[in-house]
């Protein structure tokens, strides 16, 4: 799509989302003359509500935001909202969606005006529960107006992921019906400090994000600008927010996985994130930690992933191989520090709970949370660290056979061979938060730099990495010169 069209400009107390601001705003603003669809989806909390009423305070349009409610209050609400933006002062009472549907596709005929009509379905997984027709009968108006104009431009919009997801899915109605398919993630670590106002002190920052990602409701609408005053302050303010039982953090975790359509046992999908928190990220450790068989968790598993809350990431040195990975920290941050302790939490000993967790936190919350923020840091600046060279980052499990050991590489990049030419390797690297990093780190590196191109792969132009949050020792700094050595600290990553 071409970029937003003029008098669209993204509104100032719009923060960030430029491009989710330009993609709408162009869908919204086309001129073609025939109905159009865009599916809007994300988890709760990234204000993807804020943008669409943004949106369509900025352009116009009808906005109607369902509610968990019957399919007849849920009508009669629809039709009262229609009401009061076609300025009748009774509302419209309409006998069947097939009528509601009918009617709205009606507003944005040519003899109703000229501009597009934005119109706007806000949490439509509610009204589809309810009415599980209504996929089918929109998509009979969108195909009805592909032969006849139209300026409709509708977005439906939900939090329920696997719900929005199955709307464009395999036999769906509308499958292939949609031009615009857009979910609101979380803010990256860089735009959440930013957010939060802490960018200049990024060891608050990176611990910030380690607790509540990049959800910017948490900071507005749960926290009411409870920012840390700095890092000083940092132990003190989760001891009176998210570890506190009168905050609204405090059972955010429960409720976001309780909000899943599709998640009806929590109990079985917290032990399966319990299991990933503590370090058991294979199939296998997964089932192990539960006391299931590995064919026993496939569904939860789906489910987790579907709904955007655990995410599977391949290894990148071998084939079939795996690891989960928690998306949402908060939820990461309740299984391995909250959950274990949660009697105690809720008769208020926070400070001494915390005073204990501490150890868990940067083992199991701040360790693994660092190195998932230096694979986000490759991606974005990777081409320019490695001479316009990049390649498939993610991480990767190298076999030491002559000592039976593996080799794990946090940060790898590598490049698929094609026509003919080996599969190359651009990038290993270690990424540490706790421990200061010395020689010993980069040999490891060197060994599976080695080992890897005795298998074959080209590690001409491989470079060795090394992030840290907590330094690097004075031999390992006398290594910074090599062409083929990178060295990156916590500050580097922000900058």
């Amino acid at each position: 799509m071409a970029g937003a069209p003029p008098g669209a400009a993204k509104p100032e107390h719009v923060f960030n989302r430029a491009a989710e601001w330009t993609g709408l705003a162009s869908f919204a603003a086309s001129s073609a003359p025939r109905a159009m669809l865009g599916v809007i989806s994300g988890r709760r909390r990234m204000g993807k509500t804020y943008l669409l009423r943004a949106l369509v305070d900025q352009m116009g349009g009808f906005y109607f935001g369902a509610t968990a409610a019957t399919e007849g209050e849920s009508l009669r609400q629809f039709g009262a909202a229609v009401a009061r933006y076609s300025g009748s002062s009774v509302p419209f009472s309409f006998a069947s969606w097939d009528d509601a549907i009918s009617y709205m596709f009606g507003l944005a005929v040519p003899g109703r005006g000229t501009v597009p009509l934005l119109v706007v379905i806000d949490e439509f997984p509610y009204l589809a529960k309810t009415a599980p027709e209504l996929p089918s009968l929109i998509q009979r108006e969108i195909d009805r107006f592909q032969m006849t104009e139209s300026r409709m431009r509708l977005l439906l919009c939900g939090s329920a992921m696997s719900v929005m997801g199955g709307l464009l899915a395999g036999a769906a109605p509308l499958r292939g019906r949609a031009q615009l398919e857009l979910i609101v993630r979380p803010f990256g670590y860089r735009s959440a400090a930013e957010f939060w106002g802490v960018a200049g002190n990024p060891a608050l920052a990176v611990r910030l994000h380690a607790v509540l990602g990049g959800t910017p409701a948490y900071r507005r609408q749960f926290l009411a600008e409870d920012v840390p005053a700095g890092l000083d302050d940092f132990d003190d303010w989760l001891c009176r927010t998210v570890l506190s039982p009168l905050s609204p953090l405090f059972r955010e975790a429960r409720y976001l996985l309780a909000e899943e359509a599709d998640i009806r046992d929590t109990a079985l999908y917290h032990s399966v994130l319990a299991a990933v928190a503590e370090g058991n990220s294979t199939r296998g450790g997964i089932a192990g930690y539960i006391g299931r068989k590995s064919v026993d968790i496939s569904h939860p598993l789906s489910v987790l992933e579907d709904s955007h809350l655990l995410v599977r990431e391949d290894d990148v040195f071998r084939a079939g191989k795996s690891h989960y990975r928690i998306t949402e920290p908060l939820i990461n941050f309740y299984e391995a520090v909250m959950r274990p302790s949660w009697a105690r939490l809720e008769s208020g000993q926070a400070r001494e709970v915390w005073a204990l967790a501490k150890t868990v936190f940067a083992a199991q919350v701040l360790g693994p949370h660092f190195e998932a923020m230096c694979r986000e840091f490759m991606l974005g600046a990777g081409r320019s660290l490695l001479g316009g060279h990049l390649g498939r980052v993610g991480a990767g499990v190298v076999v030491d056979q002559a000592h039976r050991r593996q080799i794990e590489i946090d940060v790898a990049i590598a490049e698929r061979g094609s026509g003919g030419s080996k599969a190359a390797v651009t990038m290993l690297g270690e990424a540490k938060w706790g421990t200061v990093m010395g020689l010993p780190h980069l040999e490891r590196l060197s060994l599976a730099r080695d080992i890897l191109a005795d298998r074959g792969m080209d590690m001409d132009q491989c470079v060795l990495a090394c992030f840290r949050a907590a330094g690097f020792s004075k031999a390992l700094r006398a290594e910074a010169g090599r062409r083929d050595v990178l060295l990156l600290g916590l500050g580097d990553l922000y900058e």
